[in-house]
């Protein structure tokens, strides 16, 4: 049978080697030995290969006859080139063909292989049966992948019977070398393509080795060679599939399958768990923020949100900047609002304030946003911010510059469907829409709920979400191709990132993906609390300030003092400050005319503004149903020797619903929170209550409590979580003046920390 080799390439050699020269690879390629899983079979055709090779250019009248032949078919070195680069321009359309080969081929092993008949411009020579083992051995070693699995995976179908008949040998022995060398094929081909770029067809060729191999069940090991690679390329082959054009649906949707399975077996996107890829936190977290420019703002909401759930600072944070780009892109300040709510969240652990600057700011609450701002320590933004709006009685105009500069520069461009799309304050709040859901919308609502969502405390602690360099991931490489006797280390193709230098100097950490880092800071400023109460001016303000008439008027005078700042600067920034003193005069009027109406009819803290939507859905656990709890009196600590039961747990929630009621009551007796609460609830609640101590507000509240099941952690005894129905009924007090009052029926999940044998509550968790 005629095989396309011929024996300058048996040996490695080119057509001017020296007769010394030829010895010498002969006895290099006679040493250099296979795998070992080949047999014995394998290994001799394959040396009998190499002595024919050397036996016939050694004399030099049979080396003379072959060039001669040889030459002929070689001389024609432009024709050749052609055929070579069509052949290779087809390789991965036939490898993939190849490949798709399977058990139920039943097309004779004959006319594959008379398919597979070398080219006439290509050197062949003749071998005996029982050598074709040894030369598909050659083939693949020399890098022809390709031809090694065109030439061996017909002999495998079911519908051939040359191997049973012994055709190239004992059966027994050929087709386990048969079947390695063709997935050895797969296993070198995925190689190549990966360090070529080619992803996805990188992964069919491993996968396409790999099923084979456990179709035949063989070579365990060289299967866990394919899987091993499998894993490491699928950040990559994430990245092609995603960066495909959205019409190719069916494409985009599989690299987003693979990318929920790594995050599933990492545990999230700043998880600790293995996916076998090779990445690191740091190096995954830069892999994400590679693969967001290629992802639209709906995939990434779903994907975002889906992982904010687990919950992750990181996912979190990054469905904060999805909310807010299609919130803003669509004109819907409705996702800001959602926004604002999970920035709650990040900011018991992080300094979030210039974030939620921004989202107050497009929610038309300019007081919450300058509040924001000053507690925010992002010097360079700040200092921005500050520069922009000298002669201002507030920071407002630079933060309105600030926040149109970052989210045309920092945040749109992260999303595939918004990259292009300018941004425009001024046209954001002439919206129809975006007014109406304004005008409508609570001024304090956000700040005013006690019962905010909240994540609860995960296992490691967290830090700040700390800035990464934007650089390409850094995964593994594919291991090392080979080609001949050589062996050429492969590098990662890395994608295309952003030039340092185009980024601006007022640039905030919010611009790039954050780490979180290993251990929380303790040094770090602890968020403030939320008011309990909405926007409110104490007596003495609302008689100063007079009625509408005269917000109007402040109004006017703020709008007047921004203009003549806008006359002081220069041409060049002359258009942003008239569109910044247009929009402070826009969002002065809202908010002054909301403050008038809002007086009157002062509320405290309610459950009927949107809930964040990140929260931890868990399966409820089966734990049998307890009567209501007797109430305990207010700041009575319940102190447990062993496991908490039912009974005490009810007794430390009660004792915890009392202190609330004597903290937040008329006679403001803070000092019982101690009693009941821990860290981070207690720095919280006792600001809370100081807070509405000093507006002269108090709330009164009846409440019943239903303890529905207590689960001690099975690692920690002096940790415990608590299930409970609570029911609140409150009213909300400015001096002895009845504001509001609201009745709630909740269903809280309360996390407990015993310390020096005395039970308390850390946080508590509204659940859906």
């Amino acid at each position: 049978m005629l095989i396309p080799l011929d024996y300058y390439r048996i040996l490695g050699l080119p057509i001017q080697a020296t007769a010394e020269q030829l010895q010498q690879a002969h006895r290099d390629r006679t040493l250099q030995l296979p795998r070992r899983e080949y047999s014995e079979v394998a290994i001799v055709a394959r040396k009998q290969l190499l002595d024919e090779a050397c036996a016939v250019l050694s004399d030099p009248d049979g080396r003379k006859a072959y060039d001669a032949s040889f030459l002929a078919k070689t001389y024609d070195r432009e024709s050749e080139a052609a055929i070579f680069a069509k052949q290779r321009s087809k390789s991965s359309a036939q490898s993939a063909t190849v490949l798709q080969d399977d058990a139920g081929e039943t097309a004779p092993a004959e006319s594959k292989a008379l398919d597979a008949a070398p080219d006439p411009h290509t050197p062949s020579i003749e071998i005996e049966d029982n050598q074709f083992v040894g030369a598909l051995l050659v083939l693949q070693e020399l890098g022809e992948y390709e031809l090694v699995q065109k030439l061996g995976r017909p002999y495998l179908n079911n519908g051939s019977s040359a191997i049973a008949e012994g055709r190239f040998g004992d059966k027994e022995l050929v087709r386990p070398d048969i079947v390695l060398t063709v997935s050895l094929a797969c296993l070198e081909l995925g190689r190549e393509q990966w360090q070529q770029g080619q992803y996805e067809n990188a992964a069919k060729s491993l996968e396409a080795g790999q099923e084979l191999l456990l179709r035949e069940s063989l070579f365990s090991s060289v299967r866990g060679e394919m899987q091993a690679d499998i894993y490491k390329l699928r950040p990559y082959n994430i990245l092609e599939l995603l960066s495909l054009p959205e019409e190719k649906v069916a494409e985009r949707r599989q690299g987003l399958q693979i990318l929920r399975e790594m995050l599933q077996e990492r545990g999230g996107i700043d998880g600790s768990g293995d996916d076998r890829s090779g990445l690191g936190i740091e190096d995954f977290l830069r892999f994400v923020q590679q693969l967001r420019k290629h992802l639209t703002s709906s995939e990434q909401q779903t994907l975002f949100e889906a992982e904010a759930a687990r919950p992750s600072a990181v996912a979190t944070y990054l469905s904060v900047y999805t909310l807010l780009a299609q919130g803003f892109a669509a004109r819907q300040p409705s996702a800001i609002r959602r926004a604002k709510l999970m920035l709650m969240q990040l900011g018991r652990r992080q300094d979030v304030h210039l974030e939620k600057a921004v989202c107050s700011l497009l929610l038309g609450q300019t007081e919450e946003a300058s509040r924001a701002l000053e507690l925010s320590s992002e010097k360079e933004p700040l200092a921005f911010i500050r520069e922009h709006s000298q002669d201002s009685p507030d920071l407002l105009p630079g933060l309105c510059l600030y926040a149109e500069h970052w989210l045309q520069e920092e945040v749109f461009p992260h999303f595939r469907d918004l990259a292009s799309q300018s941004v425009s304050l001024k046209d954001y709040f002439a919206d129809p829409k975006v007014q109406a859901y304004l005008e409508a919308l609570p001024q304090d609502a956000e700040t005013a709920n006690e019962w905010v969502v909240v994540q609860p405390r995960s296992g490691k602690p967290q830090g700040r979400l700390q800035p990464t360099a934007d650089r390409p991931i850094a995964p593994t490489g594919p291991p090392a191709v080979k080609q001949g006797a050589s062996t050429v280390t492969l590098t990662p193709v890395p994608a295309d990132t952003a030039k340092a230098a185009d980024r601006p100097k007022y640039q905030s950490k919010a611009a790039e993906l954050g780490a979180v880092s290993a251990v929380s800071n303790p040094t770090a400023t602890a968020e403030r609390a939320p008011s309990t109460a909405k926007l409110r001016r104490s007596p003495n303000d609302r008689r100063r300030s007079g009625g509408t008439g005269d917000l109007t008027d402040r109004a006017r005078a703020a709008a007047a003092q921004i203009s003549e700042k806008v006359k002081s600067v220069p041409r060049n920034r002359l258009a942003l400050f008239i569109v910044a003193g247009v929009l402070s005069l826009l969002i002065l009027w809202w908010i002054f005319s909301l403050l008038a109406s809002a007086i009157q009819s002062l509320s405290g803290p309610s459950l009927q503004g949107e809930q964040a939507s990140i929260s931890l859905e868990e399966p409820p656990l089966e734990i049998p149903a307890l009567s209501a709890a007797a109430p305990a009196e207010p700041g009575t600590a319940v102190p447990v020797s062993g496991a908490i039961t039912d009974e005490a747990a009810a007794q430390i929630v009660q004792g915890w619903l009392s202190a609330k009621a004597a903290a937040l009551g008329p006679n403001h007796a803070v000092e019982e929170l101690k009693q009941v609460l821990t860290e981070p609830a207690l720095s919280r609640w006792q600001l809370m209550a100081e807070a509405q101590q000093r507006n002269n507000a108090h709330q009164r509240y009846v409440h019943s409590l239903q303890v529905k099941g207590v689960k001690t952690n099975p690692t920690n005894p002096d940790r415990a979580e608590v299930e409970a129905q609570v029911t609140e009924k409150a009213e909300v007090f400015d001096a002895d003046r009845l504001v509001t009052s609201r009745n709630e029926n909740l269903r809280v999940r309360y996390d407990l920390i015993r310390q020096d044998g005395q039970w308390r509550i850390m946080d508590w968790q509204v659940m859906k």
